[in-house]
């Protein structure tokens, strides 16, 4: 599984992170996660609200910081 975080290092970005790398280790799921911080790589996922949660080429949640049980829920499809 790949999950890439978009967003510029802001205080959202860097929670949503955290949550992403918490829930992985409760869940147990292998998963690669990868912070992508430069603005025209974050808009070419048409992207326009950060923080925002890609999933296996899903864009899960834009513009907010995800609920770790909606992470957990993700993580499990």
């Amino acid at each position: 599984m790949e999950i890439k975080v978009l967003g510029p290092g802001c205080a959202k970005c860097t929670k949503a992170e955290k949550l992403v790398q918490d829930a992985i280790k409760e869940t147990g799921v292998e998963a690669t996660v990868e912070k992508v911080t430069d603005m025209m790589q974050i808009a070419s996922y048409g992207v326009f609200g950060t923080p925002s949660v890609i999933v296996d080429g899903e864009v899960k949640c834009t513009g907010k910081v995800p609920k770790k049980q909606d992470i957990i829920s993700w993580l499990e499809k």
